[in-house]
């Protein structure tokens, strides 16, 4: 079923899942959504910076439990496995990337790419992740995939620093 079609039969929580998991439309980019996705998460990643430690883990395990929720409610009223519209998995991938990262431009260059790069080549275990039902295997393989980018970013400064 096509979003616009899904948003006219679903009710409020759905509507709003389905805006949400789009990332308010982003997902609906012709070619690579899940890039655009990612570029659209730069203005959460830059103010999660702002907000400390503490609060930036707590805004992403929120933005995680949303992530997850809108993704699966999403997928059933698209009825379809992963939909590409669904970007918002790919928007909290890159907020574990770029967790407690030095908030500098070569930071954000470097985690999109290496984010883009584990999402896409989807390394063990990411792509047994992808089997997971729902909302949970939408998201949990970009989580994974940012951990992995973030932890290529630390190395990266680690020789180039």
């Amino acid at each position: 079923m096509s979003l616009k079609k899904a948003h006219q039969n679903a009710g409020l929580s759905g509507k709003t899942a389905l805006l949400l998991s789009s990332w308010f439309g982003i997902g609906l980019m012709p070619k690579a959504p899940g890039t655009y996705g990612t570029l659209a998460a730069l203005p959460p990643a830059i103010a999660m910076n702002y907000f400390g430690a503490f609060y930036s883990g707590l805004f992403l395990v929120i933005f995680i439990a949303i992530s997850i929720w809108a993704s699966g409610l999403s997928e059933k009223l698209l009825g379809r496995d992963d939909p590409s519209e669904v970007v918002i998995d790919e928007v909290a991938g890159f907020l574990v990337t770029m967790f407690l990262l030095p908030s500098f431009w070569i930071s954000f260059c470097a985690g999109f790419f290496m984010f883009r790069f584990f999402d896409i080549l989807k390394p063990y275990p990411i792509k047994d992740l992808e089997r997971l039902k729902g909302g949970t295997g939408i998201v949990l393989d970009d989580l994974l995939a940012g951990i992995y980018a973030n932890l290529g970013v630390r190395i990266f400064f680690l020789f180039f620093n």
